[in-house]
């Protein structure tokens, strides 16, 4: 009775229906979740796009910002290159004038010398003149005093005789004409030598007068040597800021004092005055900054570079090289020949070779031989 009762209510569709449901349901969930974490994704890179836009934006501003100042700065630099270029103009005009009136002054001082030589020679002659004078004045002051003698003497033996007074009267008239000469020749002497003592004091008074204008002409003449060398420092530091500048911070190129200090190992192999590669690039560097610099420095100013060449205190002797000295001039040499090479003139190079004996560290320790291993160089006045 049952079975014909469930085969007449027909099968049962609902368990299915409600797994189907079921099914979709979380379907319709995972979907949801999905677009949920996608939302999230999606404000999530918005917010980022809007954070690296607003990031963008604050650099572009300080890049304008950046912009502008170095634009101010550049104007400011421009103009204070043309206050520069100004004063450098007006420098090298006060040079030349400085050069002429050097010059000038030079050729006073010339004939003013031997104007002064003339005039001393001459007071010498002068006073020469006047000392044999006061010596003809004595020796006719003698004679004069011989005379009043021999005249007085004649005058006591006048009461001898008749004929020895007449012969007396006769002496003693000849002797008193030749004293009346003697005295006119004395007055006349003594006349002249006040003349030559006048004469004299002038020429002392010239010659002091000269010595004054000499030295003022030595001052005048030091204070102009003297802005020489300062200029010549001037440029001399400028040198060595621009090689620094083009050599970089190095611990084996150094500064010492007015000096700049290659290591040897930089320039030169061991025991030898060939120029190494890296020696090649850094004498290549110091000879455009030394044609740089040349084409500044005036003309008329005597200067040099000085290549001084140094080694260690170990003895060396081979058949090139008998001893330090000569491998410390021939690297000298050879970095003056390099330098004349590339176009630096020959007139400006100087090199000296001072071997082992100017030793910057003492000792013969391995610090030490490293340190007087060196090249120096120096722009000195001729």
């Amino acid at each position: 009775m049952a079975v014909l009762s469930r085969r007449r209510r027909g099968p049962d569709f609902w368990p299915g229906f409600v797994d189907a449901l079921a099914s979709l349901l979380m379907v319709m969930v995972f979907v949801i979740l999905i677009f949920v974490i996608g939302q999230f994704v999606l404000t999530d890179a918005v917010s980022g796009r809007d954070r690296a836009l607003a990031r963008l934006n604050a650099e572009l501003a300080a890049l304008a910002q950046t912009l502008s100042l170095e634009s101010a700065a550049r104007e400011r630099a421009e103009a204070h290159i043309g206050e520069l270029s100004a004063t450098l103009a007006s420098e090298r005009d006060a040079q030349a004038a400085l050069a002429a009136t050097l010059e000038e002054t030079r050729g006073t001082l010339s004939t003013t010398e031997r104007a002064l030589l003339e005039q001393r020679e001459e007071s010498v002659r002068q006073r020469e003149q006047a000392a044999r004078l006061v010596a003809d004045i004595a020796a006719l002051e003698r004679l004069k005093r011989e005379l009043e003698s021999e005249v007085a003497r004649l005058a006591s033996e006048l009461d001898t005789s008749e004929r020895t007074l007449k012969d007396q009267v006769a002496v003693s008239e000849s002797a008193l004409a030749q004293i009346e000469l003697l005295n006119r020749q004395l007055a006349a002497i003594r006349t002249q030598l006040e003349e030559l003592n006048k004469a004299l004091a002038a020429a002392e008074a010239t010659i002091q007068a000269r010595d004054l204008k000499i030295d003022e002409l030595g001052r005048e003449l030091n204070l102009a040597l003297a802005a020489r060398v300062q200029e010549l420092t001037r440029f001399r530091s400028e040198f060595f800021g621009r090689l620094r500048a083009v050599l970089g911070e190095r611990t084996d190129i150094q500064v010492v004092g007015d000096r700049f200090v290659f290591s040897s190992e930089v320039l030169f192999p061991s025991a030898s005055d060939e120029v190494s590669e890296e020696g090649l690039k850094q004498l290549l560097r110091l000879a455009e900054t030394l044609k740089t610099i040349a084409k500044e420095i005036p003309e008329d100013l005597p200067w040099v570079l000085q290549v001084d060449g140094h080694t260690d205190r170990r003895p060396i002797a081979t058949a090139r090289f008998p001893s330090n000295w000569e491998l410390s001039t021939a690297r000298a040499l050879a970095i003056v020949k390099f330098l004349r090479d590339q176009g630096v003139p020959a007139q400006r190079l100087a090199a000296t070779g001072y071997g082992e004996y100017h030793p910057l560290q003492a000792g013969d320790s391995t610090e030490a031989h490293a340190r007087n291993r060196r090249i120096e160089l120096k722009i000195t006045s001729r």
